[in-house]
C-alpha cells in the first residue's frame, strides 16, 4: 500500500477530493470516486478514503491555523488516520438533535462525557484523532446547541468498547467502534469554529461527503453488474445460458437503469455544489440518500 501511495503522490494523484488543494471540482472528482469505488483499496492509495476525507474537509474549511498544522497537515500527508463521532447508541441518531454526549467548559479545557458508535476507522492503529460532535452551545436552540471538537485518541478516559459488525464482518483493522468518553479532558483550543456551530460544520461536511460515498458505491455497483453479466453468460441451466432467460435479462436491465439513475442524480448534486454552493444543493443532496 505504501508503495502505491508513493507512486500516486509522485504522479500528482493525491488528495484529489479537496478542491482547495487539488484544484479539481466536486463534479470532476465524482467521476474519479466512481472509478475508485471499483476497488476496495483504491481510495486509500490516493489518500481519498473516508472518514479522513470528510475530516480533512472540516479542518480545511473551519479549522484554525494551529489545528491545521497539528492535524490537517499529517492527514494530507497520510501520516495518520482519523475517525468521526456522531451516532449514539441510546438515541435515534437519524435526528441528530437527540444527541446526548456533552462537553462542558472547565477553565481552559472541555470535559466530555457520553457514548458514540459506528465510529468508522476508530479501530485502525493509525487513527490519532476523532472529530466529535457533542452538545455544547445555546441549549435553548435546537440547531445551535451542538459543537465539534478534536479529541486525540490517546486522551485518558476514552474506552474502545467493541467493534460493530456489518453483514457479519468487523472490517478489521479499520473497524466501526463503539466508544465511551468518561471525563475526557481536551484543550479548549481544540474546539472547531466555536460553540453551537456543529450543525453548520456538519452540513458543510456532509454535502461533498455524500457525493464521494455515493459515487464510490456506484463504481462498486458497476463492477458487480459486470460480474453478474459474466456469470450469466457462463452459467447454464435447463440446457441454455442464464443470459438467454427472459427473467435474467429483465433483472440485468433493472440494474442498468437503477445505476444510471443514481449516477445522474449524484452528478447533478455535484454540479449544483460547484455552481451554487453546498447550501443551495441541499435538496439534491437529500435525493441521494437512498443511494448512500
Amino acid at each position: 500500500m505504501e508503495q502505491l501511495k508513493a507512486k500516486a503522490r509522485k504522479a500528482g494523484l493525491w488528495n484529489l477530493f479537496l478542491p482547495g488543494v487539488s484544484g479539481i471540482s466536486v463534479l470532476e472528482y465524482a467521476y474519479m470516486a466512481e472509478e475508485m469505488g471499483r476497488s476496495p483499496i483504491a481510495s486509500e492509495v490516493f489518500n481519498c478514503s473516508a472518514p479522513d476525507t470528510g475530516n480533512m474537509e472540516v479542518l480545511h474549511m473551519y479549522g484554525n491555523e494551529e489545528q491545521k498544522k497539528t492535524w490537517l497537515e499529517p492527514l494530507l500527508n497520510a501520516k495518520i488516520r482519523s475517525c468521526f463521532g456522531m451516532t449514539e447508541p441510546q438515541v435515534a441518531s437519524s435526528d441528530a438533535t437527540n444527541m446526548e454526549c456533552t462537553m462542558k467548559r472547565v477553565g481552559n479545557e472541555y470535559v466530555i462525557n457520553g457514548r458514540k458508535w459506528w465510529s468508522s476507522g476508530a479501530g485502525d492503529p493509525r487513527c490519532k484523532l476523532i472529530i466529535l460532535m457533542t452538545r455544547a452551545g445555546d441549549m435553548k436552540s435546537r440547531h445551535s446547541s451542538h459543537s465539534m471538537i478534536i479529541v486525540p485518541m490517546e486522551t485518558p478516559g476514552i474506552t474502545k468498547i467493541r467493534p460493530l459488525s456489518v453483514y457479519g464482518s468487523e472490517d478489521p483493522p479499520h473497524g466501526h467502534l463503539e466508544l465511551k468518553f468518561e471525563n475526557v479532558r481536551v484543550p479548549a483550543s481544540n474546539l472547531i469554529l466555536g460553540e453551537g456551530r456543529g450543525f453548520e460544520i456538519a452540513q458543510g461536511r456532509l454535502g461533498p461527503g455524500r457525493i464521494h460515498h455515493c459515487m464510490r458505491l456506484i463504481g462498486l455497483a458497476e463492477r458487480s453488474l459486470g460480474l453478474l453479466c459474466d456469470r450469466a453468460f457462463q452459467r447454464k441451466a435447463f440446457k441454455k445460458r442464464l443470459i438467454e432467460m427472459d427473467v435474467i435479462q429483465h433483472k440485468i436491465a433493472e440494474c442498468r437503469i437503477s445505476i444510471d439513475q443514481a449516477r445522474l442524480l449524484v452528478l447533478k448534486a455535484a454540479h449544483t455544489i460547484d455552481v451554487r454552493g453546498v447550501k443551495a444543493a441541499r435538496q439534491q443532496v437529500q435525493y441521494k440518500k437512498p443511494y448512500s
